[in-house]
C-alpha cells in the first residue's frame, strides 16, 4: 500500500508525531506550508482566530499528489478547539481515496476535531483516528501510536 503522511506543525510537535508515523509505515511525507506568517505571539493569536472562524489560508502547492496514494494520513495541531487553517485548506483542495487522521493538542484535545476534519474531507473512508493530548505528548504515546498504526495496516 502506498501511503503519504501530511501534516502542519507550528511548534514541531505535530511534525515529530508525523515523522514517527511515516517511519513506522515506511511512507512518504509532506509538510503543509502556510504562506501566512504564524510565528510569534501575534501569529499565535491570529492563527487561533482564523481557526475558530474556520478560515482557509494560502498554502504552498504540495509536491506530492495525494490522489496517487492508497492512503493519506493527515495531522493537525489543535488551535481554538479545531484544526488549523492550513490543514483545512489542504483537505478542501485535495482528492484523497482513504484517510487516517491525527491531532496533537497542548491541552486535553477534542474529538470534535475529527468530526470537522471528516466533514471537510468529504466522503472518504477513514481508516483510523489518533488524538494526542498534551499529557500524551509529555508522558509518551507509543501504545496509542502502535494501535493507530495497526488499524491503518488492516
Amino acid at each position: 500500500m502506498k501511503i503519504l503522511v501530511v501534516y502542519y506543525s507550528r511548534t514541531g510537535k505535530t511534525r515529530a508525531v508525523a515523522q514517527m508515523i511515516a517511519k513506522k509505515l515506511n511512507s512518504d511525507t509532506e509538510e503543509i506550508i502556510d504562506l501566512k506568517k504564524r510565528t510569534g505571539v501575534i501569529g499565535y493569536i491570529f492563527g487561533g482566530r482564523d481557526a475558530m472562524k474556520k478560515s482557509l489560508t494560502k498554502i504552498k502547492n504540495p509536491v506530492r499528489n495525494p490522489s496517487k496514494y492508497d492512503l493519506v494520513v493527515v495531522g493537525t495541531p489543535i488551535w481554538a478547539s479545531t484544526m488549523v487553517p492550513a490543514v483545512r485548506t489542504y483537505l478542501k483542495n485535495s482528492k484523497i481515496k482513504k484517510a487516517a487522521l491525527f491531532y496533537t493538542a497542548g491541552g486535553i484535545g477534542s474529538e470534535k476535531v475529527f468530526e470537522d476534519m471528516k466533514e471537510t474531507i468529504g466522503k472518504v473512508k477513514i481508516m483510523g483516528l489518533l488524538g494526542l493530548s498534551g499529557k500524551d505528548i509529555r508522558n509518551g504515546y507509543e501504545e496509542k501510536l502502535n494501535s493507530f498504526i495497526k488499524k491503518i495496516k488492516k
